[in-house]
C-alpha cells in the first residue's frame, strides 16, 4: 500500500488540486483552504483563515455554483481507488448531519426525528485488508430524505423511484469494479441487504459481506447432492452444525455490564432466487435470476440474564469451507467499526455540525472538504496509537 502524504502543502494539491470548479483560481484557492482546514481541523472558517482577505475570498469560493459536492470531493475518491493494492475492504454506512432545529439555512432538509434539518451522507471508506490502514474514500453521496408517500404498500415500496435504500446500490456504482490485481470486498451493516445491493455488486465485480437483515428472507440450501426445499434463512441456520467455536469480548453499555461471550460458528450455502413478483427496475436491467452465496452464524451460547444475546448472520460471496474461512469473514465484519471512527472525526474532530453557514450549498462544500480532513484525522490517529514516536 502507498504511504499517505503528510507533509500538508503536498497533502492538499494531492487531493484538491484536480477540482474541476468552472476556473483555474478557484482550483488554487481551494487548495489553500483545504491546508488552513487540515492545520486547525475544529475551527470556524474565521479562525482557520489567516486574514481577512482570506476568510471573503473563502466565502466566495463555496458560494460558486460550481463548487459541488462532488466537484471537490471526486478528485479524492479517484486518488483513493488508483491507491487500492491487493485485497482491500469498502466499507459503507450512512451518517445525517444535523445543524439544528433552530437555525434558519436555506435549502437544508429533515434529519433525525424530522425537527432536526441538515441532509446524510452515504460513505465508503477504503481500508487494506491486511494492515487494516486507512486508505481514503473510494465514494460517497450526500442525499436529502424525502417523506414516504402516504398509504404506500409493500408492493409499491418494492415498484418506488428514489426510496433512500437505493443509495447503497448507487455507490457500489460509482465505485465501479476494482482495477486488475485488486479484489474490492464490500463491507455493510444490515441497511445493504437487499436483493438490489447483491445484483449491483455481481454486476460491478465486487465480493461483499453483509449483515442480514431478513432472518425470514427464503432461501435454498445447497448441498453436493442439489438444492434443498425453499424456507426462511432462519431455519436452514437451526439445523446446521457447530463448525467451531470462540470467545469475544462484549463492551459494558449503558443496560448492561462488559462479559465475554462464547459464540458458536455455523456456516452454510444457500441459492437465493429471485422475487418473480416484485423484482425492481435494476433486477429487470441486470436481469437478475438470483445467486448462491454463504452465510456464516455466530451465536451466544447461554447468555446472562437479562442481555441481549450477540448474533450475527452474515452474507458473503467469499468461499467458506473451514472455520478459518468463517473467522476471516467475521473479521472483515468487526472491521466495520473504522466507519465510526471516520464519522466521529468529520462531526467531532472537524465540527462539521458546528458551522454557521446559511446556505445548504456552503455546507455541502464544507462537508466535500471535511470528509478528506476527517479521514487524515483518522489515519494520524492510527500512526499515534501504533507508532507513537512518529514526528
Amino acid at each position: 500500500m502507498i504511504e499517505p502524504t503528510w507533509e500538508l502543502a503536498p497533502w492538499a494539491q494531492e487531493n484538491f488540486g484536480t477540482c474541476d470548479l468552472g476556473d483555474a483560481r478557484r482550483t488554487k484557492r481551494v487548495v489553500k483552504l483545504a491546508q488552513q482546514m487540515a492545520e486547525h481541523p475544529d475551527g470556524s472558517t474565521p479562525d482557520q483563515t489567516e486574514t481577512w482577505a482570506e476568510l471573503k475570498a473563502a466565502y466566495r469560493l463555496v458560494d460558486q455554483d460550481a463548487v459541488t459536492f462532488t466537484a471537490l470531493a471526486s478528485p479524492h475518491w479517484q486518488l483513493t481507488r488508483r491507491r487500492a493494492r491487493g485485497v482491500v475492504l469498502v466499507i459503507g454506512d450512512t451518517t445525517e448531519l444535523d445543524f439544528g432545529p433552530s437555525r434558519h439555512v436555506a435549502g437544508l432538509g429533515p434529519v433525525g426525528n424530522g425537527f432536526g434539518q441538515g441532509f446524510l451522507l452515504h460513505n465508503a471508506l477504503m481500508l487494506d485488508a491486511a494492515t487494516s490502514a486507512i486508505i481514503g474514500l473510494a465514494g460517497q453521496e450526500l442525499f436529502y430524505r424525502r417523506p414516504k408517500p402516504k398509504g404506500e404498500n409493500s408492493y409499491r415500496v418494492t415498484q418506488r423511484k428514489g426510496k433512500e435504500s437505493e443509495v447503497w446500490s448507487r455507490l457500489i456504482e460509482q465505485i465501479g469494479p476494482p482495477a486488475d490485481g485488486v479484489t474490492y470486498i464490500h463491507v455493510f451493516d444490515r441497511g445493504a441487504d437487499n436483493l438490489d445491493v447483491f445484483c449491483q455488486l455481481q454486476q460491478q465485480r465486487g465480493e461483499w459481506v453483509i449483515r442480514a437483515a431478513q432472518l425470514h428472507r427464503v432461501i435454498e440450501e445447497e448441498t453436493p447432492t442439489g438444492r434443498g426445499e425453499r424456507c426462511p434463512l432462519r431455519t436452514v441456520l437451526e439445523r446446521q452444525p457447530v463448525l467451531g467455536t470462540y470467545e469475544l469480548s462484549v463492551r459494558a453499555t449503558k443496560d448492561e455490564p462488559a462479559r465475554t461471550a462464547k459464540l458458536e460458528v455455523r456456516v452454510v450455502r444457500v441459492f437465493v432466487p429471485p422475487r418473480a413478483r416484485r423484482r425492481t427496475a435494476l433486477q429487470r436491467k441486470l436481469n437478475f435470476t438470483g445467486l448462491t452465496q454463504w452465510v456464516v452464524e455466530a451465536r451466544e451460547v447461554a447468555p446472562p440474564k437479562g442481555v441481549t444475546p450477540v448474533q450475527w448472520v452474515l452474507w458473503t460471496s467469499l468461499p467458506v469451507e473451514t472455520f478459518a474461512d468463517a473467522w476471516r469473514i467475521l473479521e472483515y465484519y468487526e472491521r466495520r467499526w473504522r466507519i465510526e471512527e471516520f464519522h466521529k472525526a468529520l462531526k467531532t474532530g472537524c465540527r462539521l455540525e458546528s458551522r454557521q453557514h446559511q446556505t445548504a450549498h456552503r455546507l455541502e462544500a464544507l462537508a466535500a472538504l471535511s470528509s478528506v480532513v476527517a479521514v487524515r484525522l483518522v489515519q494520524l490517529k492510527t500512526i499515534a496509537r501504533l507508532a507513537p514516536d512518529t514526528p
